[in-house]
């Protein structure tokens, strides 16, 4: 960002989850970590979405409830509107809160059974002090509304709805503090492909309206491209480029990235694309390898890469690379169709 850009809305900085493994019966003692998220750093403005994209088990989702300290972190920095959320006291977070919200991937397990649609949205709140009557009721009839449900459903219980109807009552809930930030964790992966459409198309329009800012998680490339602004690419634990969405797909850098674009499958068999092609499996986290955490099945990995780990360096203006060869490798996006 230039000196004369505003301070974005949210800035995480060198954020860092590892989650201790145990053994021993009577004495618990640390036999290993698992590096879940290892110094992650981003930034997003008000009315902003950034995409975070990667492979099942990379650390996204671990990512998403740091950034909201759903999950204490090991270590780093999380500002929203300038305000440290890691150092707040429970009283400080329990107003901070009012200003994040999350919607959850499963629009089923998401939502208690026992509760009516009118107590699951208004539930946020009245953890805040909130108390029933008629004005709240009014507030979840026009919530529904905001959503695309008929107010009537209020006295419904989840089961009596379907999944892509559970996911906009989870949006409700999510609106009804009024937020300026939500994580939108895997938030249409379970729904059907048309279903996913109308979520997407909703969550934009509701970006639009009340000028939310996102942090859209997703393994969905498609997706990502239809509902960000900026995308970045996550592997084992480590963020390896960020880019606004124009570029990352015009021109990948990084050689990860270029082998989850050229995973996007194409609707006419007719035309054909190159292929990265990837070897090997993905290493363990608690055991990641020294050096580029994706050497192991790089085609471009050298010796370097095998002992040292890469800086992140911008590639191009707003375009941040942790590569140590971006310079030798081709931007060329497998999207390309070729007859």
């Amino acid at each position: 960002m230039s000196a004369t850009s505003p301070a974005p809305l949210l800035r995480v900085e060198n954020l860092t989850k590892h989650f201790p493994i145990t053994a021993g019966f009577f004495v618990k003692r640390e036999v290993g970590r698992v590096r879940a998220v290892d110094d992650v750093s981003f930034h997003i403005a008000q009315g902003e979405t950034l995409g975070l994209v990667g492979e099942s088990g990379c650390g996204k989702s671990t990512t998403g409830r740091l950034v909201l300290r759903l999950i204490e972190p090991t270590s780093g920095k999380v500002e929203i509107e300038g305000r440290d959320i890691l150092s707040s006291t429970p009283a400080e977070m329990r107003e901070l809160r009012k200003g994040m919200q999350i919607v959850f991937q499963d629009p089923y397990s998401s939502l208690n059974p026992r509760m009516t649609v009118e107590e699951i949205i208004l539930e946020p709140l009245y953890v805040q002090g909130a108390r029933p009557g008629p004005e709240m009721t009014r507030r979840a009839r026009k919530l529904l509304e905001t959503v695309g449900l008929s107010p009537n459903h209020v006295v419904r219980y989840p089961h009596e709805f379907s999944g892509g109807q559970r996911q906009r009552i989870g949006i409700a809930r999510a609106l009804a503090p009024q937020p300026r930030f939500v994580v939108c964790d895997e938030a249409v992966s379970a729904l059907d492909v048309s279903v996913q459409a109308q979520i997407v198309n909703l969550l934009q329009d509701l970006q639009e309206e009340f000028r939310l800012s996102y942090l859209f998680i997703a393994h969905d490339l498609a997706v990502v491209k239809h509902i960000s602004d900026r995308v970045a690419v996550m592997y084992l634990g480590k963020i390896v480029e960020q880019a606004d969405k124009a570029s990352l797909y015009a021109s990948p850098r990084h050689p990860y990235t270029q082998a989850l674009l050229a995973s996007i499958p194409v609707p006419n068999p007719r035309l054909r694309r190159p292929r990265a092609r990837l070897t090997g499996d993905v290493p363990s986290a608690m055991a990641p390898p020294a050096g580029c955490r994706f050497n192991t099945r790089c085609p471009h990995a050298t010796d370097l890469c095998r002992t040292v780990e890469p800086p992140a360096i911008e590639a191009a203006p707003g375009h941040v690379v942790a590569c140590h060869h971006v310079a030798s490798i081709p931007a060329v996006s497998p999207l390309a169709p070729q007859r």
